[in-house]
This record gives structure tokens, sequence and C-alpha cells, in this order.
């Protein structure tokens, strides 16, 4: 039996969703996975589901944790790799998650998580532009320190799973990028569980599609 649940919304859209389900299965967590359909905003069902009324929301051996950042904090003290193991690294390390987790409004809004659809060369506002700047220097900077093709080192850990959505991001928006950052939104997007959350995505109801993420401006 499952030690607790894991709420969770369309994987289509729910980019903190899938921060919160990246390191649930980094960590190995065993939960029942409960996906709750979006509407553009919160619904009932979220609201009676959570206790903050959004997604992310684990249940787990008595712990209750929503946010996505604890969740990656909780899952990092049932398995401490995923924070790099030297002291000051593991602060760099969370110093970009956290700047993930409060930040980059302006990208947020412009483009959008869809991971089913392409929108090239769309949304490029001055607002986004400049939250793409800055996040291509955390990840040139974090690159160049400790050798890739992860943000530190040879594997996947909290701060990718902090950074992977913004990688699904780029995909489908296809702004102009460097070749570092190229490479890094590559070997994200081919990791195991990425490739698993795709799939899962692309396996949801038609009736989950919601209109304003399919059809946004030109």
């Amino acid at each position: 039996m499952a030690k607790g649940r894991l709420v969770i919304g369309t994987k289509r859209y729910s980019s903190w969703s899938l921060r919160g389900w990246l390191a649930v299965h980094l960590a190995g967590l065993d939960v029942e996975e409960v996906v709750i359909p979006l509407a553009g905003g919160t619904t009932p069902a979220v609201q009676q589901a959570t206790p903050s009324g959004t997604v992310p929301y684990l249940e787990h051996d008595g712990a209750k944790v929503w946010e996505s950042l604890a969740i990656v904090e909780y899952c990092a003290e049932i398995a401490p790799a995923l924070w790099p193991a030297d002291r000051a690294t593991r602060a760099h390390a969370r110093a970009i998650a956290s700047e993930m987790h409060a930040g980059f409004r302006g990208l947020r809004m412009s483009m959008p998580m869809n991971i089913g659809r392409t929108f090239a060369g769309r949304g490029r506002t001055p607002e986004a532009l400049a939250d793409i700047a800055r996040i291509e220097a955390i990840w040139a900077a974090a690159l160049a320190a400790h050798g890739g093709p992860f943000l530190f080192g040879a594997t996947f850990g909290a701060a990718d799973a902090m950074y992977a959505p913004v990688a699904t991001r780029f995909l489908t928006w296809q702004p102009a990028l460097t070749a570092t950052s190229l490479a890094y939104v590559a070997a994200v997007r081919a990791h195991p569980l990425m490739e698993r959350w795709y799939a899962e995505a692309a396996a949801e109801p038609a009736a989950w599609l919601i209109d304003k993420h399919e059809n946004p401006p030109a």
C-alpha cells in the first residue's frame, strides 16, 4: 500500500506539479498519484483536495506538504543527494532554485507551459526576454562550474527539477538560446522521468484541454 498521495494538475500545463512530481520520483517516494484537471485557475476540486487550494500537494508518511520548493526540500531529507554534497555548492543550488520559485513572472505570463504544442517565435515580450537572459546566465554559470550535462554535474537533481518546466517552455515557444542552453534543454528533455511525463501528458483526455493555452494570442 502506498504511504501517501501526490495531488497534481494537468500534466500538459502544470509547471508547479512537474517540479513536485520530479522531486517525489527522484526520491523514490511510494505515493498514489491524483491528477486533477485544471481550468485556468483555482477550481473547487483543487480547493477541496489541498490545504492551499493549489497543486502540487504531497501527503507522505504522516507529513503534509504543499508548495513545490517545500516538497523538494522534504524529498531531499529522504534523498539528500538531490542537493550537492558540498556546502557552498549546495547553497548555490538552493539560491538558484529559490530564484526560480520566486521570480520570472514575465516568462511565466508570456510563455505558459504547454508541452503538447509549438508556438515558435511568439511570446517574446521585453519582460520574458529579460527573464530568459537571467535564466541563461544562471544555467551557464552552473554548467561551466560543474561540467554538465545537468546544472550541478552528471546527476539530475533538485535544481534541475525546479528548472525543468522552463526547459519545456523553451521547447514550446522556441526563443533564441545559446548553444549551452540548448544542450541543457535537450539533456533535461531526454531524462527518463521527463520522457514519462511527456508520454503521460499526451495520454490525457482531450476534454482537459484549455482553449486559452491551446490558442494563445499571436
